[in-house]
């Protein structure tokens, strides 16, 4: 995903232009202070243009933005990871695909996440042999090293949730999620043992949807909702496929997945309950 789409394009061209009036410059100051034309600058506030990971870190050095959360926030949105600095992952970058980098970088930004699992413990709660069964799962046949890589980006990007201040994570998980004997037995018990104790944090909120409930709305599949502090009109929702992700940015997606979440939260059991229903099934 070099680029987004043209949402996506519009709000990155809006939070720069708010950048740069907080800077005091016209378009077409800033576009001097690039070496650009001055509608080069208007595309790409009106997001009638795309805008590169580099030129977005051109743009935040003319305004002089150097807070490194909304530099790392935009260049994401531009579609890189790039901010100014290596970051963690960039020791995987011949190892993961842009479209995981790009979803790594957002979730090391966002202030917030809610998210739907129907099949698998979320990667944020895993345990490491659990990771790794679900990996080899996935990538049957890789090399032993490229799993074992993998399930290090897993869990070091678990870091935001030991963070100051941490991610909030609320996360509604099907039955289907505790019953799947994902590596055996052995490793479900344990991993639904640390469920409960990642349950225990004040910023970590699991509901279980029991098969009893019936249909419900995420029925459709698994998704996440990203939410940043102070830009609330950047959140976005993830959909994961096999092969790439999708990213939904539009008011109306958004409001519609973040009431379906709100559903499913009142369809759930209870976070108090929902740790007794894992206790019984993992004992």
């Amino acid at each position: 995903m070099k680029y987004g789409p043209a949402v996506r394009r519009r709000k990155l061209g809006a939070e720069l232009r708010t950048l740069r009036v907080q800077a005091g410059l016209t378009s077409g100051e800033a576009a001097r202070l690039v070496g650009w034309h001055q509608s080069k600058v208007s595309r790409i506030e009106t997001g009638r243009s795309g805008v590169k990971p580099s030129d977005v870190l051109r743009l935040l050095d003319a305004f002089e933005a150097r807070d490194p959360g909304i530099r790392e926030l935009l260049v994401a949105l531009a579609g890189g990871d790039e901010a100014g600095g290596h970051h963690w992952w960039h020791a995987y970058r011949g190892l993961l695909p842009p479209a995981y980098r790009d979803f790594i970088s957002l979730e090391s930004q966002a202030c917030r996440i809610r998210t739907l699992e129907t099949s698998v413990v979320p990667g944020l709660l895993q345990t490491p042999e659990y990771a790794h069964a679900v990996t080899r799962s996935v990538l049957n046949g890789a090399p032993d090293r490229h799993i074992d890589a993998l399930v290090e980006v897993r869990l070091a990007r678990q870091d935001v949730l030991r963070a100051d201040p941490p991610l909030r994570l609320t996360a509604v998980l099907d039955e289907a999620v505790l019953r799947r004997e994902v590596g055996g037995n052995g490793v479900l018990r344990r991993q639904l043992t640390h469920l409960a104790e990642a349950a225990a944090m004040p910023h970590v909120r699991i509901q279980v949807l029991p098969f009893a409930s019936g249909g419900h709305i995420g029925l459709t599949g698994p998704f996440v909702v990203f939410s940043f502090p102070n830009t609330s009109d950047l959140d976005v929702v993830v959909l994961d496929h096999l092969t790439s992700s999708l990213y939904l940015e539009r008011k109306e997606d958004l409001k519609a997945y973040t009431d379906a979440f709100d559903a499913l939260l009142l369809h759930a059991r209870s976070p108090e309950d929902s740790l007794e229903f894992i206790a019984k099934i993992a004992g």
